[in-house]
């Protein structure tokens, strides 16, 4: 490539338009819900609901989503759902509120967030996100279903959850959007309903999958090296998992070879599950790398055991293609997941390069040379700016 390739590159409209709208994206994870964490250490933020829920699409077996073009259909449309919110903020459902007004609110932020797209991306992520508002094709009532399940289920699995938050479920489920559960899905009417009277649950595959979506909850107190755009906390790496699964979702395009975005998706969802068990390892930190490998493929098997056999050694599959870093699919969300954080850093006064000493000749070795081997473009458009900011900062 040619310098004058590079500047054309690092000043190109379209992928700076698509990094525009990601990098505002980021202030999902600033909006708080009424649902808390299950460990009721503080309120669960709308960009890790988003994730938990995408993972709810990903491993239940409901009928809507029997196919697979309407699971991930499906969960595209959840990993955008909730970005209104950004400007029209979270309605919880068991407080009074105008839904007529909100839905316009919700309306006007859809217009504004997904018009700093390209235009055909803002039409396509617009239709998506108006799809799942209209919930009437088998993506989009799944989908709706995965978002409504998600919270009961959050407020009940606490071994001591609060009256507050059971009244909300059991009123959701007397009168509110899941009055006919019960009808609907009996099983997972059976499995709220236990967790709720604290008595044994039904045993089976639905069972086990509710075991696992539990434990996933912990990834949402696993703090990263990497803060927020803005800057104002560090980032966790619940929230971190959607912002990479967006950040396949708009920027697949830019990948030097053909990849099936739904498998990136799905490799993002569930990379860092291993730091449930096996915590973060920040890229400019010190540590034994062999030692964490052998805890981080420990962590996979008791993690994924959680599942039914059969899905548990799939989703096992998908977590050790993207660990060897082989096949295309593998090759560019690895070069993702080292792309977002450096744009993180750039929003948020240098971040966790302030905190490393990072300079550019390190960015380049532990950073840029990885994005460079999955997405070459991406390393083009970043590397000025990291270059420049470094630079401004040394």
């Amino acid at each position: 490539m040619t310098e004058t390739d590079r500047q054309m590159t690092a000043n190109d409209p379209r992928l700076t338009a698509q990094m525009t709208f990601l990098t505002e994206a980021c202030k999902l994870k600033q909006v708080e819900r009424q649902s808390a964490l299950q460990d009721l250490s503080r309120p669960e933020n709308s960009a890790e609901h988003s994730w938990h829920v995408a993972l709810y699409a990903l491993v239940m077996d409901i009928p809507e989503l029997a196919e697979r073009k309407d699971r991930f259909e499906a969960i595209k449309m959840i990993l955008l759902h909730d970005l209104v919110e950004i400007d029209a903020g979270d309605h919880p459902i068991h407080l009074d509120h105008d839904a007529a007004a909100v839905a316009k609110a919700e309306a006007a932020a859809a217009d504004r967030l997904f018009g700093l797209l390209p235009a055909d991306q803002s039409a396509e992520m617009r239709a998506l996100w108006d799809r799942f508002e209209a919930a009437e094709t088998p993506a989009a009532k799944g989908a709706k279903r995965m978002d409504h399940v998600q919270p009961m289920l959050q407020a009940a699995a606490p071994g001591k959850p609060l009256p507050d938050h059971v009244q909300v479920v059991e009123d959701n489920l007397a009168g509110g959007r899941a009055k006919n559960l019960y009808q609907d899905w009996p099983e997972m009417f059976a499995q709220v309903r236990a967790a709720l009277d604290k008595t044994p649950a039904p045993d089976g595959d639905l069972a086990r999958r509710i075991a696992f979506l539990n434990d996933c909850d912990r990834l949402k107190p696993v703090y990263r090296a990497t803060r927020i755009a803005g800057g104002s906390r560090f980032e966790n790496s619940a929230e971190h998992s959607w912002h990479l699964a967006l950040y396949a979702l708009i920027l697949a395009e830019h990948a030097p070879h053909k990849v099936d975005v739904d498998r990136v998706i799905t490799m993002l969802l569930l990379h860092d599950l291993v730091e449930i068990d096996a915590g973060d390892a920040p890229i400019f930190g010190h540590y034994d790398v062999a030692a964490k490998e052998a805890e981080e493929s420990a962590a996979a098997k008791r993690i994924f055991g959680l599942l039914p056999a059969p899905q548990g050694a799939e989703m096992l599959a998908i977590w050790q293609e993207f660990e060897a870093n082989e096949s295309p699919d593998a090759v560019f969300a690895k070069s993702l997941d080292r792309f977002q954080a450096p744009n993180q850093n750039l929003a948020s006064a240098g971040g966790s390069w302030v905190d490393y000493n990072v300079t550019y000749e390190m960015f380049l070795e532990k950073v840029g040379h990885k994005i460079a081997k999955g997405a070459p473009m991406l390393q083009e458009w970043i590397a000025p700016r990291v270059k420049a900011f470094l630079s401004n900062l040394g």
